[in-house]
């Protein structure tokens, strides 16, 4: 049985306990938050959790075997980094720390202790794009062209992370899910109306390996729930609609043929050009989807890797690689580098 202790009950900690209970081969065995009330208010739902007001007094408990942290991205590092020197295996929400610098420091210490440290990108255990990924993967969109990303909504509005550092990490780890890549240059651009030097909006575009271009666009001030991804490739679409119950994704038979001009009956003509391009539309496929929580999955995967030693999906490096998305993204947004352009 392995003992799982939560350190942090804001915004996400309350969706983590409530998965952590229900676990096969693990227990939610203590709870830690600074604020009192939010303790005691917790102590209600769950009697029998031991609730902790210091961090230390979890690291230091020789009956927990794993810490999961749900805190603000600035206490990421520094958390994380003491429950591994502790001997804890190590679950962080997203992003996995602030700088690549720190993401490299954590993974050399888990190495070291031969402990698993994981990041939350929870979208990676969602199985709607687990879906997505297959039909890339079978060939049966195939070359995949570009993919762009809208993730919009009317708050939360944060006031520690601008909306990049908020959101993307969601679309950035799906992007490299899909693509098993990273991209070779991002260009980001945003905007800041509610709090200066807080980008409330931000357009990202990525240029991947082989040509596959993407874009990503992120608000919390927007009128509409949104939260879609298109994947355009040559032979078929495909739109995941993580918002929609019941089309979460929909595969579309269309695309434009390149046909060459000897091949159609009306035969060659001079002003045609080589190649006549060709416009094709099929039908429409809604894929059957056995839909489970995807936090439920990704919290027991982490105690599955735990009890067997096994690297987790989304591992400390998979992390690295978001957070350096994230960090080339912010030096693009910034306009620290030239035609706000980073290669990577």
């Amino acid at each position: 049985m392995v003992n799982v202790a939560l350190i942090g009950l804001g915004y996400w900690g309350p969706n983590l306990a409530r998965n952590l209970t229900t676990l096969s081969g693990a227990r939610l065995f203590g709870v830690c938050d600074t604020r009192e009330d939010r303790l005691e208010h917790f102590a209600r739902q769950y009697p029998n959790v031991k609730k902790l007001t210091n961090a230390d007094d979890v690291f230091a408990d020789p009956e927990i075997h794993a810490v999961v942290i749900a805190t603000p991205v600035a206490s990421h590092f520094e958390l994380a980094k003491s429950a591994l020197r502790a001997g804890k295996h190590v679950m962080v929400e997203k992003p996995l720390a602030k700088t690549s610098a720190q993401c490299e420091e954590l993974i050399s210490l888990a190495e070291g202790k031969a402990l698993v440290l994981m990041a939350g990108h929870v979208f990676i255990y969602n199985a709607a794009v687990r879906k997505v990924k297959e039909y890339i993967d079978s060939g049966e969109l195939g070359q995949i062209y570009y993919i762009y990303s809208q993730r919009l909504n009317l708050g939360v509005v944060r006031q520690d992370v601008n909306a990049l550092w908020n959101f993307c990490p969601h679309d950035f780890s799906i992007l490299r899910y899909w693509l098993e890549a990273s991209p070779v240059r991002v260009q980001a651009h945003g905007y800041s109306y509610l709090q200066p030097g807080i980008e409330d909006v931000v357009f990202v575009n990525l240029d991947f390996p082989d040509g596959v271009g993407a874009n990503v666009h992120i608000s919390w001030l927007d009128p509409n729930k949104l939260r879609r991804m298109t994947v355009v490739g040559s032979e078929k679409m495909v739109i995941y609609d993580d918002v929609s119950a019941d089309a979460k994704v929909l595969v579309y038979d269309k695309g434009v043929a390149k046909k060459p001009l000897a091949d159609l009956s009306l035969g060659r003509f001079e002003n045609f050009g080589e190649f006549q391009l060709l416009l094709r539309a099929g039908d429409v496929l809604i894929p059957k989807i056995d839909f489970v929580e995807p936090l439920k999955i990704e919290c027991q995967h982490f105690v599955d890797c735990v009890a067997t030693g096994k690297s987790p999906l989304t591992d400390g490096r998979e992390g690295l690689e978001v957070v350096r998305m994230l960090e080339a993204a912010q030096a693009s947004l910034s306009g620290k580098i030239k035609l706000n352009c980073v290669d990577l």
